[in-house]
């Protein structure tokens, strides 16, 4: 028996390594047999789990390409005009940000991250990225923002984009003042609504959203919706970008719901903004390892074609060794220098290297290209990848950020703020891509497109028209949707008749009323991140049922009840789990439906007030930013209707972070009825008159009489206020105004008021302070441009001029949410804010509002200080 210290017996080795090479060499196929080989060693590792040995495989596979030579696809296209085309992208891109640095130095702009990924982007647009005129429909790519001048560039040989359009670039405004469109400093749909699709400027937001694009396409599919299943979603992001939580937070999801339709490019050019992203290890180990854990198929394009023959000669494996011993930092001084120093820097670290490059001159050496940059590698990456069948992929591909730009930029810290181009580095770029440029046109850094009938725009044309189409083109309509008549939708709230109920119930059952609607209901997204049960929405999950796309595979434990737990392959509610940056995600995919599939949905997201605006504003903006159309509804709103949960779970801050939106209509009701007219408004202005603007709409947790809602209300609840009580009397009055949860102490107050101190009040309900003060500023501005004669021309001042007295407006926000509308309070009447600012309390509502300074009380005594006198 071999002690455990004793070394192992090297015959006992080479007998093993001997069989595992017979199962290789004995296939039919070398394909087959490394397939066979892999089926042996999950069963022989299973086998040694069973005698509980210890023991696991690496995650990291050797450093090479994952897709070998002999298994590579022929190429399907012309290699030399391909790369005559991706010569002139490269300089049209970089021509775009000189010239723009030329004209107004602080305008920036980025070179290095498309001269990296330029290959990569090409691989795709010309043999991968299918168009809006392709039979199955259109892929969905995300591309990387710092390369968008390699976008335009490709948009303007298409002759999407004018040289007009090129010249202003990152200077939109300057364009606008000359008729000619400007182009934006990244991906904006907002600003360029017929081009980009997808905003991917904010690191880490591009990642999420592709994957939850993925998963809504499958979505649309099961449910009978449309037809997805010929498109991809590809998303090309930055190996620096992978260190945002955002960019890895959803790689489970992908695997689990076996999203073969998501396809990543990581561009790994080992360098982030200020030096390497891991100077002292390997990016491309630590990815393959984080993807192949979450179970993605991980394709890695590292090296290019050259070196194929120097590693068929490696029979020692020496250059798989020395790779293993390398470090980023290592490998991004070696892109920065020549081939000399690559030769005495690499390959002199041992004999057998130094022999395998000894027939080899400098500029060999200089010529061995990165995976990245090699059409032929990057389209065996791509088609491994997009081939894949069950579960996502990712192509890991090595390149060098500012490839081609030369010693001063390629591989060098600095390149990434590298914004100009002297004459030297731009006749040296002119060289190196063989471009067919004079010195004049080089030293002016100017545009070079090819004429119509050249080759390489025949091919150019051609190429897309297979594929079917130009990208990226965003489409800005969709068929519209009808929306039930209000007064039979939303009669339970409208007449409530004294109802108590809390606005929170109010909201879903009109939701649910909704969704039987025979053209609308199918076309609801319910989404919530785990608190259906909280906010009453049990009731759904057997009337429409939880997405699946595996359908139920066992029976819930409450199978026999009446709110049973009902998962299916064709479910309607979205139950992402606790991720509101997942859940918002799926809401971006629905609610931008409209565009990147031509099919109007209508998402509801329900979620913890708190949770929304302040936990993941930045994918809000970014939705924003997309134009997207649906509902986001706020539960459990304001810092005192949750009384027990605390300060992390009270809001008091979120209808002010939506007032930064501009396209963002946010409310606070006090009513069901209130709630029932804001729901009908926000889906015809969406879903009939298709105006981008998406709902950020408030409901508590807290039941209240309901009274009716007249009709001649309406106007002012979707204005910002109107008047819900009018005092009786000619004697002191006092108008108050409150908001969503703090209307119910407004009207103790006024009753307070008038029996016992002989105020009479007239109450206010102010449905959206933020719609009262962009009403306000619009009028505003109208008056100092001279396009009014009055800047008190506005909803609020309108209202409340014809009253008497001082005005006191209380809220379950902080105060400066009341403060939006102080400059619209009519001239001469004091105006009194009470908000809940602070950190908030566990306790009753009573003592919050006690604490907060929002109670009856509080608003009483409030309105006697301000009182004349």
């Amino acid at each position: 028996m071999i002690a455990p210290t004793d070394p192992l017996d090297p015959q006992e080795i080479q007998e093993w390594l001997d069989a595992l090479d017979s199962v290789v060499a004995t296939a039919a196929t070398p394909r087959a047999g490394r397939e066979r080989a892999v089926q042996l060693l999950d069963e022989l590792l299973a086998h040694a789990r069973a005698h509980r040995l210890s023991w696991n495989p690496q995650a990291v596979t050797p450093y090479l390409n994952t897709v070998p030579v002999e298994e590579q696809p022929p190429y399907p296209g012309d290699l030399e005009l391909e790369r005559r085309l991706s010569a002139i992208l490269r300089w049209n891109a970089m021509a775009m940000v000189v010239r723009a640095n030329q004209v107004h130095g602080e305008l920036g702009g980025h070179i290095g991250s498309y001269a990296s990924a330029a290959d990569l982007f090409e691989a795709g647009f010309q043999h991968f990225f299918k168009g809006p005129q392709a039979p199955g429909g259109a892929d969905l790519v995300y591309f990387q923002p710092h390369s968008s001048p390699g976008v335009y560039a490709r948009a303007f040989l298409e002759g999407r984009l004018s040289e007009d359009n090129l010249r202003h670039y990152r200077q939109e405004l300057g364009a606008e003042q000359r008729g000619v469109p400007g182009l934006t400093s990244y991906p904006h749909p907002y600003l360029m609504p017929r081009f980009w699709q997808f905003p991917t400027g904010s690191m880490g937001i591009g990642p999420i959203n592709a994957i939850y694009q993925a998963r809504f396409m499958r979505y649309l599919s099961h449910r009978g919706l449309a037809d997805t299943q010929d498109r991809k979603v590809w998303g090309f992001f930055g190996d620096g970008e992978m260190d945002e939580p955002e960019s890895i937070a959803a790689l489970t999801l992908a695997t689990r719901e076996g999203l073969d339709n998501c396809v990543f490019v990581i561009n790994c050019n080992l360098q982030r903004l200020d030096g390497p992203v891991r100077g002292n290890g390997r990016i491309v180990d630590e990815l393959e390892s984080l993807f192949a854990g979450a179970g993605w198929n991980v394709v890695k394009c590292l090296w290019g074609s050259e070196w194929d023959a120097l590693l068929a000669r490696d029979s020692s494996h020496a250059i798989a060794r020395a790779f293993a011993d390398t470090v980023d930092g290592e490998f991004q001084t070696l892109s920065a220098n020549d081939g000399a120093y690559n030769r005495r820097s690499f390959f002199s670290k041992t004999p057998e290297l130094q022999a395998l490059v000894a027939h080899l001159s400098d500029d060999d050496i200089d010529r061995l290209r990165r995976g990245g940059h090699d059409p032929v590698k990057i389209h065996a990456a791509f088609a491994r990848a997009a081939s894949t069948r069950g579960r996502p992929s990712v192509v890991l591909a090595m390149t060098m950020k500012g490839y081609g730009m030369g010693t001063a930029a390629q591989g060098r810290m600095t390149v990434h703020q590298h914004k100009k181009l002297g004459a030297d580095e731009l006749l040296a770029m002119r060289e190196r891509f063989q471009l067919p440029l004079t010195d004049e046109q080089v030293a002016q850094a100017a545009f070079y497109k090819p004429a119509d009938s050249s080759p390489e725009m025949r091919y150019l044309r051609e190429r897309r028209r297979a594929l079917g189409g130009f990208l990226p083109t965003r489409g800005t309509t969709a068929p519209t949707l009808p929306v039930p008549d209000l007064a039979t939708s939303a009669a339970f709230a409208l007449h409530a008749d004294g109802k108590v109920m809390s606005t929170t119930m109010a909201f879903v059952r009109q939701l649910g009323g909704l969704m039987k609607a025979p053209t609308l209901g199918p076309r609801i997204v319910p989404i919530v991140a785990d608190e259906a049960r909280t906010f009453g929405m049990a009731n759904l999950f057997k009337q429409v049922g939880i997405y699946a796309p595996f359908g139920q595979l066992y029976q819930p434990e409450d199978a026999g009840s009446i709110l049973a737990y009902k998962e299916d392959k064709s479910g309607q509610i979205l139950e992402e789990g606790i991720t509101e940056a997942g859940a918002l995600a799926s809401w971006t995919a629905a609610a931008t439906s409209y565009s990147t599939h031509g099919l109007a949905m209508l998402p509801f997201f329900i979620f913890y007030s708190m949770f929304g605006f302040q936990r993941v504003g930045d994918l809000i903006w970014a939705a924003a930013d997309q134009r997207a159309r649906g509902f986001l509804i706020g539960a459990t709103s304001g810092r005192t209707t949750l009384g027990g949960e605390g300060l992390q779970h009270q809001d008091g801050s979120s209808l002010l972070v939506a007032s930064t939106v501009p396209n963002c209509r946010s409310y606070d009701p006090a009513f069901a009825g209130e709630l029932a007219v804001i729901v009908d408004h926000g889906m015809r202005r969406m879903l009939q008159q298709q105006v981008d603007e998406f709902f950020y709409v408030t409901v508590t947790n807290e039941n209240v009489a309901n009274p009716n809602l007249p009709p001649e209300a309406h106007e002012g609840v979707i204005r910002g206020m109107y008047r819900v009580q009018a005092a009786p009397g000619d004697g002191p009055r006092v108008q108050l105004l409150g908001s969503g949860a703090i209307l119910g102490e407004v009207l103790k107050a006024a009753e307070q008021l008038r029996a016992g101190h002989g105020i009479a009040a007239d109450v206010w309900s102010v449905t959206s302070f933020v719609e009262l003060a962009r009403d306000g500023a619009q009028a505003e501005r109208a008056w100092r441009e001279g396009r009014a004669a009055d800047a008190t021309d506005n909803w609020c001042t309108r209202q409340l001029a014809p009253s008497h007295g001082p005005v006191i407006a209380a809220t379950d926000y902080v105060r400066a949410l009341p403060e939006l509308v102080r400059a619209h309070i009519p001239a001469g009447r004091r105006y009194v804010t009470l908000g809940t600012d602070g950190f908030g309390r566990s306790d009753s509502r009573a003592a919050l509002r006690a604490h907060f300074g929002v109670d009856a009380a509080a608003i009483v005594q409030a309105a006697l200080r301000a009182m004349p006198g």
